[in-house]
Formats: structure tokens, sequence, C-alpha cells
């Protein structure tokens, strides 16, 4: 009936599509125990003292939050020594990508530049909004092509999308790099806003050195992006947050949806950031799992690519079972990893870093796999 009102954009518009849930997989294989080590997800689960916080303040969840969450941006400022005004929270990160392509592109007139491929949130918002969006192919071992890039963005680009570490590669560039195209940028298109997507910094080896942020070296045109979704163990309530210049996150906070935080997930929030326990432990085991699954699929012939994010991109040896056949053997033994089909990679795999007994897990399927064909 409504088909025809539908705007061009949303009726044309291929959905972001999430890694498979638990709970499917177990209905459809019959099976009571499934491994998730698709979605990036923290190894260790939620934080301790922020799952003690959710419990203490359920009783609250009849109230708003605070408008503004000003707990929450001090916390954070605290946190990442910045300058409070420069802080935005929201709904995951994804909300404020999504905002910050509805307030700075005009649709029909402003473009948006990323690479290909990459978080599939980038153009999918873009497109929503109506917004042009083109897209630089990755060089062929995923590292950034910043010439490409640039050469892309004219005077009507108002945002440039890049992550660091990039998915689903784990591909990290040089603050160097970033910073030269920065300023590159900035001479190009002096009103265009260089996003830097910060997910998986702080699984680097040196998230100093990898991070314009952390470093003090973020240009004054550019935003970082972080989320309390990996690290911090809170994908399930959605929370993100920014750091802006100060014009645009004022603007931010002016056009957001009032409450997009609820009040668990801020009280969450405050109590991770304060777990340092927690996130120390995180962080170790994912860089022991890391290297030790970068090692093993190495030694079962496949190929895998540097990571410094808290996933894997590999690739079957040449002649073994296919990437499709392999996810599929690798679910009927109740594992689930990523295919990337839909990031135009049909013959990759990523597998999120998990703990040691899914780890464990993961490896001997794989060797089983590779060795019997994915026969079940």
């Amino acid at each position: 009936m409504y088909e025809k009102s539908l705007r061009s954009q949303i009726a044309a518009l291929e959905a972001y599509a999430p890694g498979l849930s638990i709970e499917e997989i177990q209905q459809k294989y019959g099976l009571s125990q499934v491994i998730k080590m698709a979605s990036n997800e923290n190894p260790l689960g939620t934080s301790p003292m922020a799952a003690e916080a959710i419990r203490r303040h359920a009783a609250e969840a009849f109230r708003y939050p605070r408008g503004g969450n000003p707990r929450l941006v001090r916390a954070l400022a605290d946190s990442l020594g910045s300058d409070s005004s420069s802080i935005v929270v929201g709904n995951g990160s994804d909300e404020i990508i999504d905002m910050l392509i509805r307030m700075l592109a005009e649709p029909g007139r402003h473009n948006v530049t990323c690479f290909s491929p990459c978080f599939s949130l980038y153009p999918i918002q873009a497109g929503i909004s109506g917004v042009m969006v083109r897209r630089v192919p990755l060089n062929d071992d995923f590292s950034f092509d910043f010439a490409a890039l640039l050469a892309m963005t004219d005077a009507d680009t108002r945002l440039v999308f890049t992550t660091m570490p990039d998915n689903p590669s784990g591909f990290c560039p040089k603050a160097e790099d970033v910073l030269g195209f920065a300023s590159a940028l900035a001479q190009r298109a002096p009103q265009c806003l260089l996003v830097i997507d910060e997910a998986y910094i702080d699984f680097a080896d040196d998230e100093k050195s990898a991070s314009l942020w952390t470093s003090g070296r973020l240009p004054s045109n550019a935003a970082v992006l972080r989320t309390f979704s990996k690290s911090y163990g809170l994908a399930g309530l959605r929370l993100g947050f920014g750091i802006l210049p100060q014009e645009i996150a004022d603007a931010y906070w002016r056009a957001r949806l009032p409450f997009s935080v609820n009040i668990l997930a801020e009280e969450a929030a405050l109590a991770a950031l304060r777990d340092t326990c927690f996130r120390e432990a995180t962080f170790q085991t994912v860089r022991e799992g890391r290297s030790l699954l970068t090692k093993e699929l190495r030694d079962l012939g496949c190929t895998v690519w540097p990571s410094q994010a808290n996933f894997l991109l590999f690739k079957l040896p040449e002649g073994a079972i296919g990437a499709a056949d392999c996810f599929e053997a690798l679910l009927r033994r109740g594992i689930i990893i990523r295919r990337l089909k839909g990031y135009g990679l049909p013959d990759h795999l990523r597998v999120s870093i998990g703990n040691r007994q899914e780890n464990a897990a993961f490896l001997a399927a794989m060797r089983e796999i590779l060795t019997e064909g994915g026969r079940s």
C-alpha cells in the first residue's frame, strides 16, 4: 500500500546485516551450546562493576536520564583529559555517525567519502539521508590509499570517514600518514570534517602512538569516535562517545533526540570507566588470543592479515573448502564467525578473538574442517 510513498533512498536501501545470534543458531541446528566469535564483542563479557551498577540502579528505570548526560560527559572528560565542551555521547557511536551526516551534509548537494570495504554504517546512513557517497578501494593488502581518498574529495565533501584500526581487516595506518592526510584535506576541502572512528584503537599494541587523540595530535579539522561496546563490554547497552570540534558538539546537543542514552547505560558506563582491572584483563586476553589465532591459522595454511583490533581477517588455504562452506561447517559445530560477502569479500572470513576456551574450540574445529573438508 505504501511502497510508492517510500523515499527512493529508503526503497533501494540494503540494510546493515549484523552477525548471527546465538539463539537462531541454537534453534536452526538443535544445539544446546553455541560460541559467538562474529561481532567483536568483549571476550570476558561485561565489567563486573558495570553489571553491579545495572542491578543497583534497575529500580530507577522508570526515570528519564538527565538531559545531556552531564555526569558521564564529565567522567569522560576526566578519563580522556579533554575539555567537556568537545565531548558528546550517543546511543552507540552509530547515533553520532548518523547525526554528523545529517548535521553537516545537505542532500543533493554535498558528498561523504570513505574507503571500500569499510564499516557499512557510513554509506548506509549517508544513503538514508540522501547524501552522495564516494568510495575509494583499499589497496590489495587492505592498507589505505590516502592519495586516492584525497583525490575523491572536493569543495562539496563534508565528511571523510576512516577507521583506525579498520574493519574488517584490522589494519591500522601510521598516525603520521593520517596527520598528513588531514593537513592535505584541510587545504583541498576546508569545510570537510575528517571522522576517525577509533572503536578498536585501544586493542592496538601501542595505543598512544596509534591514536591521534591519545597522543595529543588531533588536528582541528578532525573528530574522534569511540565506543563502550568493545573493551568496556557494554555492546548490548548501546553507548558511544565522540570528541568533536566545539561548534559541532554544540550543534549536536541541540539536534540529537532527547534521552537517547538511557539511565542504565549511563550508570554502567560510569562504573566501567572505573573498572580498570577489567579492561586490562580484556587487553591481555585479546592480545594473547590474537597472537595465538594468527599463528595457529597460519600453521593451518590460512592467510591471516596483521591486525591491531580484536578480530582477524583470514582466507582459507588454496584448494581447501570454500569460505561459505567453512562458515556453515563451523555453524554446525556451534561456532559463529563472520562471513564477509556483504563487504565484497566472499572468499574471506573474520573471527573475533575469544577467551581461551572459545579460541581453543574454534581452532579445533578449523583443524577438523580443513582435514575432513567440512564434513560433520
